[in-house]
């Protein structure tokens, strides 16, 4: 029994101690996914988008809609100055939806941020999260808090989604009228509200599932008149916004200077936006999903977005064998009970604080060269092959087994990865049409 305890407790020291804080990743992770050197403070904002259609609560499709005042929270993570003592850091709380019939479930995690801490510098670049579908921000800090780290503002939008498991088909697609628009919406605000704490020529766009939809709209796709959804949505809406109406333009984010969507929706099982909407894109786009997600499907997911954007610079990176929770931090304890609770965050087959660490990796390369101009990053980004699995390192005699491959010429194992640590994935590039 003795021996037993003993063991244990040595197993429970051998968990890295950052591995309770989603934003700060393990000694396997690769190059650019570390915390970097800033503080990060952490507040809310409300805003309050006055007169919108509540397609959410309306009866059915031909049933009126009523005008309300939509209200929207949305969570700031910015760099600030070193903390005072005794200062505390966040600790996040919110709720997911239980299996059906069950009552929402309550969570925590625990963040590096502290509450209401005094900015530091001024005019930096300004990001904007779209969670997924009935998620929230609270369920995305692993990014969050971590890009804060390096110098962003960071803006999550609390999107308040419908009860997808017992609402109506009609209220189910609400979201996708509400997205695009949340997202317009809380940026034109934001740069606006934060004065001089961004630039607001430095804007990024970074969305998850629904928020994936949400920000490929809002960075300039036009949505098909015939799209599935168009049907759905409570009194005809999303038609007054499709492609060719004089509001079609009111979905767009004048200005983005990059777009990340991870397993974005709007895809399947017709696209949202066809083919002819996804060549308005032109903002640079990384794309990552999933092979195998059973949610969003990968053909027709990011891999068509991939193909069909051919007038941005864009990245493909897949995930093999990876489902569609890619993009959450990993499981809190409170959701370990339940299969359902825990299928929310965690991948059957991949680690989650591992696919948040190469997320991590690819998305502060991507944004530094787009928004900052570091060139240099682009390294990161531009790897020798495609295919992670044929990368190779003949590293020098003597070198310490944690060392990041040096990319090419000297070697085709992926820059910033260890030693067999760069498997499992593709990353594919393409160049905007002439």
């Amino acid at each position: 029994m003795m021996r037993s305890l003993l063991w244990s407790a040595l197993l429970l020291c051998a968990i890295p101690a950052q591995a309770d804080v989603p934003s700060k990743p393990g000694v396997d992770a690769p190059e650019l996914a570390f915390i970097g050197p800033s503080p990060v403070g952490y507040r809310m904002l409300t805003f309050t988008h006055k007169n919108q259609p509540d397609i959410e609560n309306a009866a059915g499709f031909d049933a009126p809609v009523a005008l309300r005042d939509r209200r929207l929270q949305v969570s700031i993570w910015y760099p600030a100055q070193a903390p005072k003592t005794g200062a505390t850091s966040m600790v996040y709380r919110d709720t997911l939806w239980g299996e059906p019939p069950r009552q929402p479930v309550s969570f925590s995690q625990k963040g590096i941020a502290i509450a209401d801490a005094a900015p530091e510098g001024r005019r930096h670049p300004l990001i904007v999260i779209s969670h997924g579908y009935s998620n929230n921000p609270a369920v995305m800090t692993w990014l969050s808090e971590n890009l804060a780290s390096k110098g962003y503002v960071v803006a999550a939008i609390h999107h308040q989604d419908p009860n997808p498991y017992v609402s109506s088909a009609t209220t189910r697609a609400a979201p996708n009228f509400n997205r695009p628009r949340d997202i317009v919406f809380v940026t034109e605000r934001l740069r606006t509200e934060l004065g001089n704490q961004i630039d607001p020529d430095k804007v990024a766009l970074i969305g998850y599932s629904q928020g994936g939809y949400g920000v490929l709209t809002a960075c300039g796709a036009s949505l098909d008149p015939d799209g599935p959804n168009m049907s759905l949505v409570a009194g005809g809406w999303l038609t007054k916004f499709a492609r060719g109406t004089k509001e079609a333009g009111s979905l767009k984010v004048a200005g983005v200077k990059a777009v990340v969507a991870l397993a974005p929706g709007g895809g399947f099982p017709k696209s949202a936006w066809g083919p002819e909407g996804l060549k308005e894109i032109t903002a640079p786009l990384l794309l990552i999903q999933g092979d195998q997600d059973p949610v969003v499907d990968y053909k027709s997911g990011a891999l068509a977005v991939f193909g069909a954007t051919v007038n941005a610079e864009r990245y493909l990176l897949t995930y093999k064998q990876a489902g569609h929770s890619i993009a959450l931090n990993h499981v809190p304890d409170e959701m370990r009970g339940s299969l359902w609770d825990m299928d929310w965050f965690e991948d059957p087959i991949w680690r989650q604080d591992r696919i948040n660490a190469i997320n991590l990796h690819f998305i502060t390369a991507f944004l530094a060269v787009h928004l900052r101009g570091d060139t240099a990053k682009k390294s990161y980004l531009d790897v020798s092959d495609p295919d992670s699995d044929k990368g190779e390192w003949n590293a020098p005699a003597g070198t310490p087994w944690g060392s990041y491959s040096p990319g090419a010429p000297e070697a085709s194992l992926w820059k910033g990865f260890q030693r067999r640590h760069a498997r499992g994935m593709e990353l594919r590039h393409a160049q905007p049409a002439k």
